[in-house]
């Protein structure tokens, strides 16, 4: 029984032989080739399978770019100068990237009237043009930056000009800014730095006709260092210092002088946020105007600054503000500056997803500085928007500014306004 067991096993040795032999077989050139190529630095074997039956990955363009156009009919009734019709049209861009340490925005907005009282010609009261952009430069520092060309020219149906103002004036202006914010612990650091650049046109007057305003161009530049302390996690406390300079081209015909001054200002307050339903901010301080000629009288006022966000929910929100601020009188007044208070506040109430209310109320009070000029303002305005489908939209708007100048007189004016927008 076992030699029968040996003469099996001898069989089947010889049997697989040839295939063991045939699997040693060396390569024909043609393969050896082919693997010696492989072989060479660089060349690597391509992936099994075809890419026509890859997946294809969504596209994520750079940009996410959105724009808007809108039409919109206003009448104005003022008790200087009557009523009149005019039409709007108001475009607007943007284009944002969102990157991993960086972001950046381009944004631009027109707004395009024509009146139709007499035969007046088409006019661009506003035309703007700004980039911002954002790096993270590390886990607690950012650096910022952002750049603006506007061009401004405020329509006499508008509630600000001087009722002896027949042809108001171009302004244009050229900004940029530059900033770093960097955190330490529970303290907050912020450095910004600013110039900006402002031309005036002539302007066209009852009294004094054409009138060239050359001595209003300025080249104003600033800087501010704020330092704040996480008291909590909901209250920080700060203090903030800046100085700023305006240098004008020529000096003034009335004073016979440049009014180029630098400024000073220092400020303490606190900041709070709840829940992010409740964001609020007030500060209190002192700015000082110095004036280079040493005829001019120097100019020290208290700053008052404040604001509150209040969201309770998606449906509500109220936003209020109080602000001093000492600037450049700009055209057509005399003076060396102008002290400007402010408040404002402002509701939007969303009844539903195609409905949304609104309605605000502001006061102001300047003064031009050298002059005893005095100007009191305040106005109130209410509106709805109605959203007819996700790009299309109806506006209705009336508002009402009362204004008191110590030398023009009193003005009031009432302005109502329906438009259309669509959207992207």
């Amino acid at each position: 029984m076992a030699r029968r067991y040996k003469k099996w096993l001898i069989a089947l040795t010889f049997s697989a032989a040839p295939a063991a032999i045939a699997m040693a077989d060396p390569l024909s050139p043609e393969v050896s080739k082919l693997d010696e190529e492989r072989l060479e630095p660089g060349l690597y074997p391509a992936a099994p399978g075809s890419d026509v039956y890859a997946p294809t990955e969504p596209y994520h363009p750079p940009f996410r770019i959105d724009w808007s156009l809108g039409l919109k009919g206003t009448y104005t009734s003022s008790s200087s100068n009557g009523g009149s019709f005019a039409t709007t049209l108001n475009p607007q861009f943007s284009a944002v990237h969102e990157g991993v340490r960086t972001d950046f925005s381009a944004n631009g907005a027109a707004e395009i009237s024509k009146s139709w009282r007499g035969e007046g010609p088409i006019e661009v009261p506003s035309l703007r043009l700004g980039v911002e952009t954002s790096t993270l430069l590390g886990p607690n520092t950012r650096l910022h930056g952002e750049g603006a060309l506007a061009v401004n020219r405020e329509l006499l149906s508008a509630p600000g000009p001087d009722p002896n103002i027949i042809e108001t004036p171009i302004s244009v202006t050229g900004s940029a800014g530059i900033g770093v914010e960097q955190s330490f612990g529970r303290f907050n650091m912020r450095v910004d730095g600013d110039v900006a650049r402002t031309l005036y046109g002539d302007t066209n007057r009852l009294d004094t006709g054409i009138t060239p305003n050359t001595s209003r161009n300025v080249w104003e530049a600033g800087a501010t260092l704020r330092l704040g302390y996480q008291v909590t996690p909901i209250f920080e406390v700060f203090g903030e210092a800046g100085m700023s300079r305006d240098i004008f081209d020529v000096a003034s015909p009335i004073l016979g002088v440049k009014t180029d001054a630098t400024g000073r200002t220092l400020r303490g307050g606190v900041t709070g946020t709840w829940d992010e339903r409740i964001t609020a901010t007030a500060s209190i301080g002192v700015g000082h105007h110095d004036f280079d000629a040493a005829g001019l009288t120097d100019i020290t006022t208290q700053l008052y600054d404040a604001s509150v966000t209040y969201r309770p929910n998606k449906t509500v929100d109220v936003t209020a503000k109080l602000a001093t601020n000492i600037v450049p009188t700009g055209s057509d007044t005399p003076g060396t500056a102008k002290v400007e208070h402010t408040a404002s506040v402002g509701v939007g109430y969303r009844v539903n997803s195609w409905l949304r209310l609104r309605g605000s109320a502001d006061w102001s009070k300047s003064s031009l500085e050298g002059t005893g000029e005095t100007e009191y303002r305040n106005g109130f305005g209410t509106g709805a928007d109605y959203v007819l489908n996700a790009n299309t939209a109806l506006s209705a708007d009336y508002a009402f500014d009362h204004r008191d100048n110590s030398n023009s007189g009193v003005t009031d004016t009432h302005r109502v306004s329906l438009g259309v927008t669509l959207r992207r």
